[in-house]
């Protein structure tokens, strides 16, 4: 060994994280470089049960009986090391099953029950996730004994649904089929800020109009999933509460009676941990040793557990009996008068000014020992916001309205992100289809599909008509919460009609020609957009020399307006499309940024990204028939020329305005012509560039129409679950 082996000895050459002994990661030196990696978001090499397993095929063998009875005995199966309040665990898996759903967000889709993320960071160790820890471990014996035939992400979700059995009320429903994920989604934004529980300030352009949260944000600060329980920033005052709470729990598709029935249900039964210090706890899961197993938040000063346990630092039960289903909450809550105290761990919280001592809950392990009950800024803010307290005061004497208030909004919690019905697997899913499930009806097959295509190719249509009409209808699809899309051709309906990203004069023109097609011929319009856009691909790839026919299964249904939740899709409006070279307007965060995102909720990769711009770019798809990114004498042919010019060194990329760039020949400065930056990032950035070369090389022409094809189909069936049936 030689001193340069002395040196070197014991340090690892791997990197891990951002900064080490072995340098730092290229985001750490690079920090302004277009970062892909949130593509990769989900590659298929992190899951370790292979490309060939099929959970929906696993659910066909699972006994969903048996499951639901192994999990009502575990409700009452109180173990040592983690003990259960009064002995029933019903407050716990409520508990974690809320909190793994209620990440979700309406702006993106992103977050929610859905996948199982809350097994990994950031969302496993999120200040208002301490103690979820346990309440998946208590689980693992159930997954260990049922294997890949449950995922976590059912299996969590139904957990919380059969506390609320056991707790006595009749719940909606249940649907499996929530596929798990194998590593973080670490590149999903929770927020700009660099500490747990920074000031909320800092999300919102102010902090007094709630509305002015940053989208696609719907928690009031890093690590909640909705509002600070002890009131804004901390600071009790129920009625600015009540302001947060709304504009939070519309950002998670929640009206007001659904948010006062979650947030009461939510804490009928179960109770708040702060007897004892913060300072005590071990870090959270994340940051803990290897000793502790992935558990965090542990106090190894002294017991931790049962009445001693920390978690949000609010102290006490809302209800007089927490195991049960009850209206006890607003028997508590309306019937009382309230007044601010502090937990032993110091926080904020509402006690009754005075209580009848058999209304107060018992201590969760002596029960001749009994507290005050208590209420959060929120429940409060249920008491003293008028609308609030008007559906409060309903409840508190119609308490079989609560009931199925209450049912119908877990239902929808738990189930926001699954996407449509024919998602739903197994004997417990309603019969009953729900508006915020997008219903479509089902669509014909039964018609000729050559002469509906023939029809459209005589209809006078542009390539571009066709092609562009069929992108936007489609690109509305979302694999985070599995809506938008193709199916039911929402685009001609309200909102999407008039978007403006989707050219309302332009697809209002177009509609005119497909909806007749549609209508002579027994197909949907839905069906007839997208064979527009299938036969524009087609021409176009004649044109390049290239026969193909671009596969296509009939079958889409065509929705109506009382099918659809217009609201809903308002949040859905493109702001950007770089597919099509189009941004609303200016934005902090930059296009080919915004294309990425648009390209992950696609559930695109980036090779397949890269292949449908150039291919976009040469066929004239561009928002109002601009030129910029058109590097092509030949446009509405499908070549690679978009990709050959772009590489070609005999031209010159010149800045002339604020993302606008002019292509210009080396000899002459003659401008060939015109670029935006999501064009030029092919060829500046080196990952995307060695794919650009790839359809840059001489012999890339059928390869290019190929995966264009292939892209193309799979962003046209995104939607068409029955098909992966």
């Amino acid at each position: 060994m030689d001193g340069n082996d002395v040196k070197t000895a014991g340090k690892c050459p791997v990197m891990h994280g951002s900064v080490t002994s072995a340098g730092q990661s290229n985001v750490d030196w690079w920090p302004n470089a277009l970062n892909l990696d949130i593509l990769s978001q989900h590659d298929s090499k992190t899951n370790p049960l292979g490309p060939d397993f099929d959970y929906r095929e696993e659910l066909k063998t699972l006994d969903v009986e048996a499951l639901k009875a192994d999990l009502r005995a575990l409700m009452t199966d109180s173990q040592d090391w983690w003990p259960a309040d009064w002995g029933s665990y019903v407050g716990m898996f409520a508990r974690v099953a809320w909190h793994t759903a209620g990440s979700y967000r309406l702006a993106d889709g992103r977050g929610g029950g859905g996948t199982g993320n809350q097994r990994f960071a950031p969302l496993n160790s999120w200040p208002d996730n301490a103690n979820t820890d346990k309440g998946r471990r208590l689980l693992w014996p159930i997954k260990k004994k049922y294997g890949n035939k449950i995922s976590w992400a059912d299996l969590i979700q139904l957990a919380g649904t059969m506390a609320y059995e056991t707790a006595g009320l009749k719940t909606f429903g249940f649907g499996f089929g929530r596929e798990d994920i194998w590593h973080p989604e670490k590149d999903t934004y929770w927020g700009a800020e660099k500490e747990w529980l920074a000031p909320s300030d800092t999300r919102y352009d102010n902090v007094d109009a709630p509305e002015t949260m940053e989208n696609p944000l719907a928690a009031v600060q890093m690590g909640l999933i909705y509002v600070n329980p002890e009131g804004v920033n901390g600071k009790p005052d129920p009625l600015k509460t009540a302001a947060q709470m709304r504009e939070t729990f519309a950002r998670m598709a929640m009206d007001d009676e659904e948010t006062v029935a979650l947030t009461a249900g939510g804490h009928t039964i179960g109770k708040a941990h702060g007897n004892g210090s913060a300072a005590n706890l071990s870090p959270n899961p994340e940051a803990s040793g290897v000793e502790d197993q992935g558990l965090g938040w542990m106090n190894k000063t002294g017991r931790g557990i049962g009445r001693d346990q920390v978690v949000s630092g609010i102290e006490g039960a809302w209800t007089t009996h927490p195991t049960k289903w009850d209206n006890g909450f607003f028997k508590m809550l309306m019937e009382h008068d309230w007044e601010l105290r502090k937990s032993p761990a110091g926080a904020n919280q509402w006690e009754p000014v005075s209580i009848a001592e058999e209304d107060r809950p018992v201590d969760v392990e002596d029960p001749s020992i009994r507290y005050n009950p208590i209420m959060t800024d929120a429940d409060m803010a249920l008491k003293v916001d008028p609308a609030y307290r008007a559906i409060s005061e309903r409840f508190h004497r119609d308490p079989e309205a609560f009931n199925e208030a209450f049912a119908r909004a877990w239902f929808k919690l738990t189930h926001r992100d699954m996407g449509p019905i024919e998602r739903y697997f197994g004997p417990d899913v309603p019969s009953e289809e729900l508006i915020w499930q997008d219903p479509i009806p089902a669509g014909p097959t039964n018609y000729d599909v050559a002469a509906v295509k023939a029809k459209i190719a005589a209809s006078g249509l542009s390539l571009s008509d066709m092609v562009t009409t069929a992108w936007d209808s489609a690109r509305t699809y979302r694999g985070s919460d599995m809506r938008g899309g193709a199916n039911g051709a929402r685009i001609r309906l309200a909102p999407q009609k008039d978007w403006i990203g989707n050219e309302p004069e332009r697809l209002a023109r177009v509609l005119s020609v497909l909806e007749p097609i549609a209508a002579s011929s027994g197909a949907s319009v839905a069906d007839v957009i997208v064979l527009a856009g299938n036969v524009g691909i087609e021409q176009a790839a004649k044109a390049a020399g290239v026969e193909v026919s671009v596969p296509f299964a009939p079958g889409r249904g065509d929705a109506s307006d009382a099918q659809t939740d217009a609201a809903s899709f308002d949040v859905m409006e493109p702001l950007a499309d770089g597919y099509r070279n189009w941004v609303k307007k200016d934005y902090v965060v930059s296009t080919e940024e915004m294309l990425l995102d648009r390209t992950q909720l696609m559930g695109l990769t980036a090779p397949e990204m890269t292949v449908l711009v150039g291919g976009m770019r040469v066929i004239g798809a561009n928002y109002g028939g601009s030129k910029a990114g058109v590097f092509t004498d030949r446009e509405g042919a499908l070549t690679t020329d978009f990709f050959v010019n772009l590489t070609d060194m005999n031209y010159q990329w010149v800045p002339v305005g604020k993302d606008l760039y002019e292509i210009r020949d080396r000899k002459t400065g003659a401008v060939k012509w015109t670029a935006t930056r999501v064009d030029l990032v092919f060829g500046s950035n080196s990952i995307l560039r060695a794919y650009a070369e790839v359809y840059a090389q001489n012999d890339a022409n059928a390869k290019f129409v190929r995966d264009f094809v292939a892209a193309w189909t799979k962003v046209m069936d995104a939607d068409r679950f029955d098909l992966r049936a």
